[in-house]
């Protein structure tokens, strides 16, 4: 039996095999092709802005005082934390205590100074009582051979005294109120307190940890005033003669365009700054500058978090 020739029958078989699979890899590697809903539902003009046409832009949901960065005035170590994310706040509530034992030590002291400071009085007190009535008694005879005049002078000389040693001691009281004073205005610098009623909406520190006061590692906690909730959106500097400025804005979470809310009015920041984030979208550049204009979310704005990323769609002028 003959064997079959290569070049007549098995490269043929081979040929065909590789056209089969080139065929079978091709197909195989055309995209997918069918429909199916996207994962985020991506923005889109508001049926309210149908008519003038909207201004996009990007933006961020941030408490209506902005992020408030709570730092020690001192350096030390963390004794108590008295706060969690979360909490709502009044002003002048104690948020944290740096260690103050030593301060408090300080108070002990000049309490201790400051209560035989008021003791020293009340006995120079007495010894100017005793140095008037003797000065009195002496002053008051008036026969000359019964007490002599050196004697009149010296009771007079000890009324003076008395009262010197009473300013004294009056003084080294006030001194060592001063003193508790300011021991006591050291040991409130080691308690921080809320500037005034926000939400706690970050703490980053734990008791035992140290606190410094210089450097971004400084910041413990972070506050906000969390009622209203604001919008920070960015209009590129291009889009600025083309918006509507004072109207309302529709505000939708991103990837969430079917959830929109209007959002009122606050201001717009004078200041033209670069953009902080990017679209990543082709056209993008990343030298563009932006006009931020800031709006207050609704009470049903609590739906949204400090922030969370948003769109905005600003009204565009008729044209």
């Amino acid at each position: 039996m003959k064997r079959p020739s290569f070049s007549r029958v098995i490269l043929p078989i081979i040929a065909v095999i590789g056209i089969l699979g080139s065929v079978v890899y091709l197909f195989r590697s055309q995209p997918d092709t069918a429909m199916t809903d996207p994962k985020e539902t991506p923005a889109r003009t508001p049926s309210s802005q149908a008519k003038t046409g909207s201004i996009v832009g990007t933006g961020v949901v941030e408490p209506s005082s902005e992020v408030v960065d709570i730092a020690p005035t001192v350096p030390g170590i963390v004794a108590k934390v008295f706060v969690t994310p979360g909490d709502q706040v009044a002003a002048g509530q104690p948020l944290l205590e740096i260690d103050s034992r030593d301060v408090r030590a300080s108070i002990n002291e000049a309490t201790a100074r400051s209560a035989t400071a008021r003791k020293s009085i009340a006995a120079a007190q007495t010894s100017l009582r005793v140095a008037e009535n003797q000065y009195a008694l002496y002053n008051g005879i008036d026969d000359a051979r019964a007490v002599s005049r050196q004697e009149v002078i010296t009771r007079r000389d000890a009324v003076a005294d008395a009262r010197a040693q009473l300013g004294v001691a009056q003084a080294q009281a006030r001194q060592a109120e001063a003193q508790v004073a300011q021991a006591r205005v050291e040991l409130d610098r080691h308690i921080i307190r809320a500037p005034a009623a926000m939400e706690v909406l970050q703490v980053d520190t734990r008791a035992g940890e140290y606190a410094g006061t210089q450097g971004t590692a400084s910041v413990l906690m972070k506050l906000g005033a969390t009622q209203p909730l604001h919008v920070r959106l960015d209009i590129d500097e291009n889009q600025i003669e083309k918006l509507v400025m004072g109207q309302p804005a529709v505000i939708s979470a991103r990837g969430d365009a079917k959830r929109q809310v209007k959002a009122t009015f606050v201001r717009a920041e004078p200041l033209i700054v670069p953009k902080r984030s990017l679209t990543n979208s082709a056209t993008e550049r990343v030298d563009v500058r932006v006009l931020q204009l800031i709006f207050a979310l609704p009470s049903e704005g609590r739906t949204f978090f400090v922030g969370q990323q948003v769109d905005g769609f600003v009204p565009a002028k008729a044209k």
